[in-house]
């Protein structure tokens, strides 16, 4: 039987609306007026009612527009699209349309209006804009919908008159005049309440309602990050108060207990919040048994309690670069849910048999009782996953058998058409004052591969069961790319010299990608293809997951850190399925709340790495070392670079390019040199030198090394 899509009641207002979209997208449908559009759905007494007020949303939303003679048509019937604006701090802005499949639109800088970054904004098409052989949407904003911010960090400034606030994010070009107060001083960090900004032809007004400190002291820079993406940092009382009175005590009582099995957790080498515990059983006839352990947060965390308001608020755990900011309270996500080892801990159990073809022939879902053998880190867990097979050791003997069916799915997992894009990452080690001390390249191996493949087929097996049930939950899925998206990667990735079929076929897309491994270019063009990609979200219907491959998918593992999660243990043992539209509501606020957490913890990593290397430079003496580094993008004024080894980032510019005069060759995206013909283009390998680090503007100068 092939799962079908929950079905889950709509409430009478989004049958509403619902109802008078379809009317407005008829085919023979002609601009009415509000009372002709009333009748044509034979709405009566309090239903009309429900009528203006739900029009009056869906023209603030930019979900139609009120044209000539008070008659109301599409947004897209009167060119008009919704979307949110992302600004460049070179002054232009592209607005990425609300409806899947639109191309993104172009904003001049002289018609973005009184739009900030981030706003959500409703914008006139007018002609398109050509860009060499292509054409795209170019538009001009008529209004904000939604603010995105109604704070602002920065920099206090003053001038002989007036006081003024440099923002932060470069991507907020104005600076915002503020009043004089006796409390802050120039050159301190703090957080302004934005007034409402009318007309471009004067900056925008705050008020500042928090000194952060100065803007070189201890702690404020990371401090500011928390503001600018609104991270709440202390828990209610209430939520506190809930978690103290927990009992350490549990039950065992309807819980299957696991507490003799061999199961382990594998985690970073800092974690506390140990979410997920497995295990592995050879069976006789060849097969696996998979047991994926995940702590059972739900049965500490009720819906509708102070724990879970201030979960859903959160909506996930923020890792900074200096500190956590835990979706829950420390009782409960480092010592009740956590999965300490030798210690008694409820968890949520799923049991997965496969065939010794690997076929899923059965799966189970239980409340369980276990207790973790060894806490073991990744580096702990690759090396015993490198030692000699004929190993006596229990623990490395364990490990080597969960990583043969784990290779055995990661291979399954690619032949059915996953793509693997992941990028390696770094950590940055601070001393106690929060400098930056080195930068630690951390390697994705087999240790990490091992946990991700178990949690995929865990979080595969929930959604599928959930599916096949009706049971209506948050999935996680992934669309496919635009085909506009695609075929500006395939011209891409031809200029390499490459021959690109139809990338719209998953197997042309893993062709090439098999084809640029090893290659000097592989990290550019696998980054190319990264930003040809949507992000993945939430939903509440399951259309499945482009890149990994999955037809139903969801997050089940991870419910100390991720709402999503807690949703999901909920939905599956005790039924508790959210209305429709509070569902929708969810998926829009969690991953909203992702794509914020993300933004701060790469922002706080960036950050340091910057403050790195300008320790760096002021005690290098003049004697500057030379970097390995690989070029990611060419511009007509010289070429960006990413550092292999702490992957920062950063500009060489042209002028700084003394052995020649360069010629940017925009079709191919290189830089030639006239005299020379030396190419600069991206995915070479190269070295340089650190020339400049501006903290203020978040930016890199790099200068190539004396070859």
């Amino acid at each position: 039987m092939t799962p079908q899509p929950p079905n889950a009641a709509a409430s009478p207002q989004t049958e509403l609306r619902s109802r008078i979209h379809r009317l407005l997208a008829a085919p023979d449908y002609r601009p009415l007026r509000r009372t002709e559009i009333a009748a044509q759905l034979r709405l009566r007494g309090a239903q009309r009612r429900q009528f203006r007020e739900t029009l009056a949303e869906m023209i603030e939303n930019g979900e139609i527009a009120r044209v000539r003679k008070d008659r109301f048509v599409l947004a897209q019937e009167a060119d008009l699209v919704a979307g949110r604006i992302e600004f460049n701090e070179k002054g232009f802005a592209f607005v990425i349309p609300e409806t899947a499949g639109e191309r993104d639109i172009y904003v001049a800088e002289e018609d973005t209006g009184v739009a900030m970054h981030g706003d959500k904004v409703l914008v006139r098409l007018q002609r398109e804009r050509r860009r060499g052989a292509d054409t795209r949407p170019v538009g001009r904003v008529i209004r904000i919908l939604q603010r995105a911010n109604e704070t602002l960090v920065g920099t206090l400034q003053k001038t002989r008159y007036f006081l003024y606030v440099i923002p932060d994010d470069p991507r907020f070009l104005h600076d915002v005049y503020v009043k004089p107060t006796p409390v802050v001083t120039v050159g301190d960090k703090v957080l302004v309440k934005l007034a409402d900004w009318t007309s471009r032809h004067v900056n925008p007004e705050g008020d500042i309602i928090e000194v952060l400190g100065k803007a070189d002291a201890p702690g404020v820079d990371i401090l500011a990050i928390i503001r600018k993406h609104r991270l709440p940092t202390e828990f209610p009382e209430e939520a506190l108060a809930e978690a103290a009175q927990i009992p350490d005590q549990i039950s065992l009582q309807g819980r299957l207990d696991l507490r003799d099995k061999f199961i382990i957790t594998i985690d970073p080498d800092d974690a506390k919040d140990f979410d997920d515990a497995v295990s592995v059983d050879e069976l006789r006839d060849g097969g696996w048994r998979l047991g994926v352990h995940i702590a059972d947060v739900s049965h500490y965390v009720r819906a509708g309690s102070a724990l879970d308001r201030e979960a859903r608020r959160r909506g996930n755990s923020v890792y900074l670069v200096d500190r956590v900011l835990p979706m829950l309270p420390e009782r409960l996500s480092q010592e009740l849910c956590s999965l300490r080892p030798h210690k008694d801990r409820l968890t949520q159990s799923v049991f997965i048999e496969f065939s010794p073809q690997l076929a899923p022939r059965k799966v189970e879902f239980v409340s369980s009782v276990i207790r973790s053998r060894h806490r073991l880190t990744y580096r702990e867990a690759f090396a015993h996953l490198q030692a000699a097979d004929d190993s006596q050791e229990e623990l490395t003997r364990e490990l080597k058998k969960m990583w043969r069916l784990a290779a055995r799915l990661r291979a399954q997992r690619f032949a059915d058409g996953a793509l693997d894009l992941d990028f390696p990452e770094v950590k940055v080690h601070l001393d106690k004052r929060g400098k930056p001390l080195r930068i630690e390249k951390v390697e994705y191996d087999i240790s990490h591969q091992l946990i991700e493949e178990f949690m995929l087929a865990a979080n595969e097996a929930v959604a599928r069961h959930l599916a096949q049930r009706q049971l209506p939950c948050l999935y996680r899925i992934h669309e496919e790319p635009s085909p506009d998206k695609l075929r500006e990667f395939r011209d891409y990735a031809q200029s390499y010299g490459y021959k690109v079929g139809d990338l719209t076929r998953r197997s042309e897309l893993q062709k090439l990608l098999r084809a640029v491994e090893g290659k000097p270019e592989e990290y550019a063009v696998h980054l190319a293809l990264l930003r040809s990609l949507k992000q993945a979200r939430y939903a509440p219907t399951p259309i499945g997951h482009y890149g990994l491959a999955k037809k139903f998918y969801t997050h089940f593992t991870s419910p100390i850190r991720r709402y999503a999660d807690l949703l999901t243990h909920r939905t599956l043992r005790q039924r508790q399925a959210l209305p429709a539209d509070e569902l929708a509501t969810t998926a829009d606020h969690l991953s909203q709340t992702e794509r914020m957490a993300d933004e701060a913890e790469q922002e706080s990593v960036e950050l340091k790495k910057l403050e790195y290397f300008q320790q760096q430079l002021s005690l290098s003496g003049g004697q500057r070392e030379a970097l390995d580094a690989v070029v990611t993008r060419v511009r007509n004024f010289g070429f960006f670079v990413e550092l292999t080894e702490s992957l920062a980032e950063g500009l060489v510019h042209v002028s700084t390019l003394t052995d020649d005069f360069y010629r940017y060759d925009s079709a191919r995206e290189r830089l030639v040199g006239k005299r020379s013909r030396r190419l600069i283009k991206i995915g070479d390998r190269i070295r340089v030198t650190v020339e400049r680090v501006d903290l203020f503007k978040r930016q890199i100068d790099f200068r190539l090394a004396d070859r």
